[in-house]
């Protein structure tokens, strides 16, 4: 793994396609995923992972490293992920049940897990991504608020109402 303080010296001297290149490397597949959750489909996760990664690789050279390189483009990614789903959000959406079975490649899961990913659905967007980055991706509060802006306290309230309404939404899915 590449530390901030390695692309640091790589961008401050002006090698920001090696730079570049390591953090496509590193970081690709942790985006991916954070996208995927929330957009589900592979085409439109890949659309969004493109269009994070090319507002990083045009905002590398201003990027002020003041905070982590992770909670920077985990950030670009949360804002394309919320543009994606508003912008989504006029077309036609099919069912959220459906969704699981659309793309056989991010559902393959038992029943149980089935359910879960189907409550998870069932969330607003911003409550979602706060359950998702939280209880998947293990995110701390405090690296949630710089990614989100939002406060830590707002963000542990969101996820505790996200976890109610899940456990809320798999009892009546598994009865």
């Amino acid at each position: 793994m590449n530390s901030d303080k390695e692309l640091k010296v790589l961008c401050e001297s002006g090698q920001y396609e090696n730079a570049f290149a390591l953090i496509v490397q590193e970081y690709t597949q942790r985006l991916y995923w954070h996208i995927r959750k929330m957009v589900l489909l592979h085409d439109d996760a890949d659309d969004v992972l493109q269009n994070t990664l090319l507002k990083a690789w045009t905002g590398l050279p201003t990027f002020r490293w003041e905070s982590q390189l992770f909670t920077w483009l985990y950030r670009i990614a949360t804002n394309e992920v919320l543009t994606f789903l508003r912008k989504s959000k006029s077309a036609n959406q099919m069912p959220l049940e459906e969704r699981l079975d659309a793309d056989p490649e991010y559902f393959n899961g038992d029943q149980l897990q089935k359910a879960l990913q189907q409550a998870i659905l069932r969330l607003p967007p911003k409550q979602r991504l706060v359950f998702n980055m939280r209880y998947f991706d293990e995110i701390r509060y405090q690296d949630m608020s710089r990614i989100l802006g939002t406060s830590e306290g707002a963000l542990k309230a969101s996820y505790h109402l996200a976890a109610a309404k899940v456990e809320e939404i798999l009892k009546e899915l598994l009865l």
